[in-house]
């Protein structure tokens, strides 16, 4: 398993073994009542303050029947594979979405440091600005996961685009997938763009004070690419500072792997990692969860009294959390997808003005919007797409709502119907934050 699930299944699992040792119960030996009571005092024991969500016990239960099934225990006292094991009320609470406006706002507050005016207030700290927003573009354009996106190499950037030039495509290797399954990614050219200049401007400088300082000579292991093969399955071959060569398939490169991974370049070795820090050295997926959180926590600043940042996000009333937008690097995946199947129904529903019996023609053909969204998302199945990453604009139709935006082949006019579209989502669904309820607060 990845290390971040390695590190939540431990906590889960160190609860229950407390709980079992209170009991005097050797957790070998734990009966099916025993989780059972355990289950109860989570979810559902009125003297429990912290009680849980259904998505959080059945992340608890899998992580128990993993522990149960390593150590053989027979009969399992709990198994997430039965329907009785697993919450009722099962549904992500990570899901999120932001408008493409308020990802605006939140790119211009929270990563470009601009005050309610619109520019930047003095004394703002611009080092990392551009990777940074580049990066949350990256993911807008491309719905990559955190540690897909954020564990690419220089050379995985797409640079071919497609027939009309407005997308690129590329390809996302295996090993950093949670399918562990490669697949094709779609990102925007003005989104390679910015990453474009990334490279050239903070990367490139951060580079260069490394190697200045001879950083990257102290490191203890060092993997110099000599040779790209090319074909179905592209290899990466290396040469490490004992002189030991080395290959690997690019698919089968995990993040941490990369992270070893250099290139020779105009003034010595440079690593071959996209996203480096302001060292120069490669940056680690999780540490985006801290530029997020810095950036949520500076759109509190600037738009919340200092009244109402004293209360904590989880105890803010529904009206002062629509004050501040609030992103995660997930949110960006969420959005991207809401995003994509927005545009796809607008495509079916308003630009090719076809039949039902056209539609249905047409999804035979080439599958609905939502079998595509799933295909760009690396999802398995449909449904998870529907339930866990759309679940709040799945019972809408779509087709109606689209139906009263006007769209001409006016660009601008266009642009301003989709805005309106979102608006009418935001307005109606639950979940989905949209910069009109913020125009108050911020003009």
């Amino acid at each position: 398993m990845e290390r971040e699930s390695k590190r939540n299944y431990s906590t889960d699992m160190r609860l229950l073994l407390d709980f079992l040792s209170s009991r005097g119960v050797e957790w070998r030996q734990a009966t099916q009542q025993d989780l059972g009571d355990f289950r109860d005092w989570r979810c559902e024991a009125p003297e429990n303050p912290g009680q849980i969500s259904g998505t959080k016990w059945d992340r608890e239960a899998a992580a128990f029947t993993k522990l149960f099934k390593w150590a053989g225990v027979r009969p399992m006292p709990v198994d997430i594979s039965r329907p009785e094991d697993r919450a009722a009320d099962s549904v992500s609470s990570r899901v999120s979405w932001l408008t493409p406006r308020t990802w605006g706002l939140w790119s211009d507050i929270g990563l470009r440091g601009h005050g309610r005016g619109g520019i930047p207030v003095p004394g703002w700290d611009s080092r990392t600005e551009i990777r940074n927003t580049s990066f949350v573009q990256l993911l807008l354009s491309s719905a990559l996961r955190r540690q897909e996106g954020g564990s690419l190499l220089t050379f995985e950037l797409p640079t071919q685009q497609l027939r009309h030039g407005r997308y690129c495509h590329g390809r996302i290797a295996g090993a950093v997938t949670r399918s562990k399954s490669s697949r094709v990614f779609y990102v925007s050219v003005d989104a390679v763009g910015q990453v474009e200049a990334y490279i050239q401007s903070e990367r490139a400088w951060a580079i260069t004070r490394a190697q200045a300082t001879g950083r990257y000579e102290r490191l203890p292991q060092m993997r110099l690419i000599t040779r790209m093969t090319g074909g179905l399955k592209p290899k990466v071959e290396w040469v490490d500072r004992n002189g030991v060569v080395g290959e690997r398939e690019l698919s089968r490169l995990r993040w941490m792997e990369r992270q070893s991974l250099f290139l020779e370049g105009p003034e010595g070795p440079e690593p071959a990692y996209l996203w480096l820090t302001e060292q120069g050295m490669p940056m680690p997926p999780e540490r985006w969860n801290g530029v997020f959180r810095t950036a949520n926590q500076r759109c509190e600043k600037v738009l919340l009294t200092e009244k109402e940042r004293k209360v904590t996000r989880d105890l803010r009333l529904t009206a002062m959390r629509a004050k501040s937008p609030y992103a995660t690097p997930h949110s960006a995946r969420h959005s991207a997808a809401l995003y994509l199947l927005i545009v796809l129904n607008q495509l079916v529903e308003t630009r090719y003005g076809l039949t039902k019996a056209e539609r249905r023609d047409f999804a035979l053909l080439f599958g609905d919007p939502w079998w595509l969204v799933k295909t760009i998302l690396g999802h398995s199945d449909v449904e998870t797409t529907k339930r866990h990453y759309l679940s709040p604009v799945a019972h809408l139709q779509l087709e109606s709502i689209l139906a009263m935006a006007d769209t001409t082949d006016d660009q601008d006019k266009g642009t301003e119907d989709l805005d309106g579209v979102f608006a009418r989502l935001a307005r109606e669904t639950a979940g989905i934050q949209d910069i009109d309820t913020l125009l108050g607060t911020v003009s």
